[in-house]
């Protein structure tokens, strides 16, 4: 399991500084919410970094008017599982990996320090979840040898089968305490059809608790 015990605590004060990467509003939530709200009970920091505002998220609007929604609906999100949402300024089907985005990405978790960061799995139909895996998978190699910047890095899943592929967990976190909250926490993207979305989640974390011996778990693959 992720070393996420309520004993964990980071150099100069209690608890962890976890920090969770997703394209989209939504999909910190969806694809670890439980987790983030099993670390936020245990008195860790959560950071949600959104690379986008959903500004193609929501059919029939400019992006300016989705970009309003979506972040309004994250603010929602992280406001019940206790977490601070931060945003990465890319666009919403339009994201980039290049040299400027390399080196945002690097500030960013320069200037947040975290211990811990939990981001997309790599393989993904969704080109905008491969850039958010491939721009944290950077800074992690970038700063797996400093003392003072290096951080752990596990990969989470979204809608295995459909968007997550290949995806073998070596990592478990027992959500069954807090996957209310979680549900709670997707049911705020209203603007995203949760409903018929987030019985696919249900069910991952159903099966994930099953391999688990758990009700509900969420999996993870560490890097490196």
């Amino acid at each position: 399991m992720i070393g996420l015990g309520e004993d964990s605590t980071r150099p100069g004060g209690p608890g962890l500084k976890i920090l969770v990467a997703g394209a989209h509003p939504d999909d910190p939530e969806t694809g670890c919410g439980g987790t983030i709200v099993r670390c936020t009970s245990a008195g860790h920091q959560v950071v949600c970094l959104y690379l986008t505002r959903g500004e193609a998220g929501i059919a029939g609007t400019t992006a300016r008017e989705a970009s309003e929604i979506r972040t309004a609906e994250a603010l929602a999100a992280c406001e019940i599982m206790k977490a601070r949402p931060l945003f990465a300024g890319q666009m919403d089907g339009d994201t980039v990996v290049d040299r400027e985005q390399y080196g945002r990405m690097s500030e960013i978790l320069e200037s947040e320090r975290p211990d811990l960061v939990l981001a997309h799995w790599p393989i993904d139909t969704h080109p905008d979840h491969r850039v958010t895996s491939h721009l944290i998978y950077h800074a992690w190699n970038s700063t797996r040898f400093s003392a003072e910047q290096a951080f752990e890095l596990y990969y989470y899943e979204v809608l295995s089968g459909a968007q997550t592929q290949n995806f073998h967990p070596t990592d478990y976190v027992d959500i069954s305490d807090t996957e209310a909250v979680k549900k709670r926490a997707c049911y705020a993207h209203e603007s995203q059809n949760m409903t018929e979305t987030y019985a696919h989640h249900e069910m991952m974390s159903i099966f994930r608790g099953l391999e688990n011996n758990c009700r509900h778990a969420e999996a993870f693959v560490r890097q490196g």
